[in-house]
């Protein structure tokens, strides 16, 4: 699953997260044994061992949370403020002149020529995506498109070569029985 900001939990969760182990520091203070913090607490011992093993190294400020997990992004929030404004020129303003529209690779090379930052085209779509980008649809179809070619084709055409579906009869769903 994916989240918003990046990776693992949202801001109030990991704010849940730290209050139960603040709570879990000041039962620590006051001697309450592991299973019964893990009980009250609706965590399990583990957890609570663990907790209990970095709080006595660190104290309360160790048991804060660090912040979103995963890697920072490569471009900083100044860089895509440029990049967006090159996407909005569009790709002819960068030499790409045979159309106008940007994909992933292209943006890719952009990113590469601009910033001299190395991007897998998966890391530009999910960077895009975080930057309010999404895939686009054509706002109506395409001119040259022959409704009566294409209802022509789906009646004659596919019924030759799409697949066969299973053949009707008797069968068993036990892999053991003969039907």
């Amino acid at each position: 699953m994916r989240y918003p900001d990046g990776g693992g939990l949202s801001a109030e969760q990991r704010k849940r997260r730290e209050e139960v182990r603040m709570r879990a520091a000041s039962l620590f203070e006051e001697g309450v044994e592991i299973p019964l913090i893990a009980r009250e607490l609706r965590v399990s011992e583990k957890s609570v061992y663990q907790w209990r093993r970095t709080w006595r190294t660190g104290g309360r400020e160790a048991l804060r949370s660090k912040g979103p997990c995963g890697y920072d992004c490569r471009l900083g929030p100044h860089l895509q403020a440029r990049l967006a404004v090159w996407l909005e020129e569009g790709p002819a303003a960068h030499g790409w002149a045979d159309d106008q529209v940007w994909t992933a690779s292209r943006v890719r090379t952009l990113i590469g020529r601009k910033f001299h930052i190395s991007y897998s085209v998966s890391g530009v779509t999910r960077l895009l995506h975080r930057m309010g980008y999404s895939v686009q649809m054509p706002a109506r179809p395409a001119a040259e498109r022959d409704e009566e070619a294409v209802a022509a084709w789906r009646e004659v055409t596919w019924q030759e070569v799409k697949a066969a579906g299973r053949q009707p009869g008797r069968g068993s769903a036990s892999r053991t029985k003969r039907a």
